[in-house]
């Protein structure tokens, strides 16, 4: 790279404040999806989100997290998405279809809306990788999808040019 060149940078900031945030959770393997979702809602307060502003909307498996996430990003009263899920291989080929459609429609949510869905579908060999994936060993990867939604939310707005005061449409959405 050139030593002359110096290119802007375009991030996303840490602040939840002002935005709104869905979080679509799977039942299935609740035992784990609720420790995700735990803390990806920790990771949104700690952000500075307000309770107001975080809706959890919860449907059979993981399978069904793509037709949720994209009726909810699609209403455009959402900054960003987290999709929380988890998926444990079985004897069957079961596993290879649940785990690359759901991730294939929750990338066509996203690309299809323009509002960021954070993937957090745990894909797993045994129950003690999505335990260790949930909190233990592996931290908590609700937590990362969390601070990432907050971090795409912010750099949408910048690459929008909605930085500073909340969009007209966000105005909006927040009198609904």
């Amino acid at each position: 790279m050139s030593e002359n060149l110096k290119p802007q940078e375009i991030s996303g900031s840490l602040s939840a404040e002002g935005l709104r945030f869905g979080i679509v959770v799977s039942r299935f393997n609740s035992f784990i999806t609720d420790r995700l979702l735990a803390a990806a809602v920790d990771a949104l307060e700690r952000s500075g989100a307000a309770s107001a502003d975080v809706e959890v909307v919860r449907v059979p498996g993981a399978f069904e997290l793509p037709l949720v996430a994209k009726k909810m990003a699609s209403t455009g009263r959402y900054d960003a998405l987290v999709a929380i899920g988890c998926v444990l291989r079985g004897a069957t080929t079961h596993y290879d279809y649940v785990c690359s459609e759901t991730s294939r429609g929750l990338q066509l949510a996203q690309i299809d809306t323009g509002v960021p869905v954070m993937f957090c579908v745990l894909t797993c060999d045994t129950l003690e990788q999505a335990i260790d994936r949930a909190g233990l060993k592996g931290g908590n990867k609700g937590f990362e999808a969390g601070m990432g939604a907050v971090e795409m939310a912010r750099l949408s707005q910048k690459l929008r040019g909605d930085v500073g005061a909340p969009s007209a449409k966000a105005n909006a959405r927040r009198k609904k």
